[in-house]
């Protein structure tokens, strides 16, 4: 029996929702049925059948303030299942639930996809005092301390072209300057852990450490979250960085890696 090749099979709607799907990435959030239709050289009714097909399964929602189009949560969940039957989430669990109960803040797991950091994961404190969860969002990397610590180990040359221009500013502390931020990532690289200074929400203080797989390469960050009166510049130093650092190379022996 002569086996045919895979694309003699291809179902082209299908093709079609995956390619509208696969639009809503990097800084394209929301796109409307015009520029989808323009971007993939497809009618504006084909466009829209498929958004409604889409949006009825839960895999893209609609900003009623604009009537534009985003990804909905069935992606992530699905990402999540992606992530979790490759390992990450299983290895990282227990590394979270004792960075929580020793430092006394909400961990986090989180990867890098394209400019953003998204929060993958989470394990709350049980202070009464705490942050808003960040699972699924996505935050920008500059300032971010888990943003920082998925990026610090890339090259110059990566780094230069990734903050090229003048960054936003969330606060007065923000790193906006391009060569502020590589020298920030310098000193991110020398303790082996990043820091967010109220640097992306007033009153809130990050620190973060880079995991690895068995390739050597960063994949995935370990943080904890928390207010600035409970994380103080002393607190980090002596005990939270260091503590973040341990879990992070915990989490990368886990995950195969070998120094």
């Amino acid at each position: 029996m002569v086996r045919r090749d895979k694309s003699n099979y291809i179902i082209q709607s299908v093709a079609h929702a995956l390619d509208v799907l696969e639009e809503f990435r990097g800084d394209l959030d929301e796109l409307g049925v015009t520029e989808l239709s323009k971007k993939l050289k497809l009618h504006k009714n084909n466009v829209f059948r498929i958004l409604a097909t889409l949006q009825s399964r839960n895999y893209i929602e609609q900003n009623r303030t604009n009537d534009n189009y985003r990804l909905g949560i069935k992606c992530l969940e699905l990402g999540q299942t992606f992530i979790q039957q490759r390992g990450l989430l299983k290895q990282a669990q227990p590394i979270l639930h004792e960075l929580a109960e020793r430092t006394g803040e909400t961990s986090y797991l989180s990867i890098l996809r394209s400019n953003d950091v998204v929060y993958l994961d989470a394990v709350e404190t049980t202070s009464t005092v705490r942050v808003i969860s960040r699972v699924g969002l996505h935050m920008p990397i500059h300032a971010t301390a888990a943003g920082k610590a998925l990026v610090a180990y890339e090259s110059e040359d990566e780094l230069r072209k990734r903050f090229h221009a003048e960054l936003p500013r969330f606060t007065k502390n923000t790193i906006v300057g391009s060569e502020d931020l590589l020298k920030e990532l310098e000193t991110t690289r020398e303790r082996e852990y990043a820091t967010d200074l109220e640097e992306f929400e007033e009153g809130l203080r990050c620190v973060a450490a880079p995991a690895r797989d068995y390739t050597r390469k960063v994949i995935a960050a370990i943080s904890v979250t928390g207010p600035a009166h409970r994380l103080s510049d002393e607190k980090i130093a002596q005990s939270v960085g260091p503590e973040v650092a341990r879990g992070a190379k915990t989490l990368s022996m886990r995950l195969g890696y070998r120094e």
